[in-house]
């Protein structure tokens, strides 16, 4: 049998491809172990984030090796404004039934804002209502420097973290939506936050809305990997929220979104069609009754 060199074998399947994250053949939950395995091999990995048993698993069966339950569920499900007000309770519940409805990809619960800003105390008690209560296997928090105590709690008490640097949603207050690192001195902060969370014990770090360039030092900077959100091409990993994803979401989405599909469309088209058979009387017919 002819075997393909690397530089033949397709992006989704490196030479170890049954160990690969996406494409490979393990059945098992991928663990941070995993994730760590995948940077020293040089492989890309994609993550979207999920909210309900359901399209977690057709993510999973399509193979998506990561999923964020993020709390991006407050602007995407739960009809806040921002993520601000997301709660801890409703954390819990969401990343229980994405645990539930999946068997082989990582899953990652965000600590959403006001359950770790008081201190690490009270950020291990919050990942630990997500690691019992809801199964995670990992927990995703905001913050470089100023969360770093935090981080290094909650690895030393066995909970792995993904941290969030470069434009954090829950600082929205604060900080707005704007890019972030541009500048010589903002970008030499992120980069210090960056070596803070890896240094706490973090096993990976989302960087959002934040320059290529930047994005790509950082990347070659650390030993963890780096998931990009808005952060160009050259981080380890790329993670978009799935209602952008797929078209669901209405109104203008941010410029790094790339729409894979309309479901938007296809879902109005669905319910108007329902709606004009059921005026017309034309549904239920008789293979949709009982009798």
């Amino acid at each position: 049998m002819t075997q393909l060199s690397a530089a033949q074998t397709p992006q989704h399947q490196p030479a170890d491809g049954g160990r690969a994250l996406y494409g490979g053949k393990s059945t098992r939950r991928i663990t941070v172990r995993d994730i760590t395995a995948a940077k020293e091999r040089g492989e890309k990995w994609p993550m979207l984030t999920a909210y309900d048993a359901m399209t977690a698993s057709v993510f999973d069966e399509a193979g998506i090796p990561v999923m964020l339950v993020g709390d991006s569920a407050g602007n995407c499900h739960l009809g806040y404004d921002t993520t601000v007000p997301v709660t801890l309770d409703e954390m819990t519940m969401l990343s229980a039934a994405v645990v539930r409805g999946t068997s082989r990809a990582l899953i990652v619960g965000d600590l959403p804002f006001g359950s770790y800003q008081e201190g690490p105390v009270q950020a291990l008690r919050s990942a630990t209502r997500l690691v019992k209560e809801a199964g995670v296997g990992a927990v995703k928090l905001e913050g470089g420097e100023r969360s770093h105590r935090q981080i290094e709690l909650l690895v030393e008490s066995g909970i792995p973290v993904m941290a969030h640097i470069g434009l954090t949603p829950q600082s929205v207050n604060a900080m707005g939506y704007r890019v972030q690192g541009r500048g010589e001195e903002a970008a030499q902060q992120l980069l210090r936050d960056a070596k803070a969370v890896q240094d706490a014990g973090a096993f990976a770090v989302v960087l959002e809305l934040v320059p290529a360039e930047l994005a790509a030092e950082v990347t070659r900077t650390l030993q963890i990997p780096t998931v990009g959100i808005g952060a160009g091409p050259d981080t380890d990993a790329q993670v978009l929220v799935w209602t952008d994803m797929l078209g669901l979401t209405g109104g203008r989405v941010p410029k790094f979104v790339k729409k894979y599909a309309d479901l938007r469309q296809v879902i109005g088209d669905a319910a108007k069609a329902f709606a004009d058979d059921v005026v017309g009387g034309t549904f239920p017919q008789e293979e949709h009754s009982v009798h």
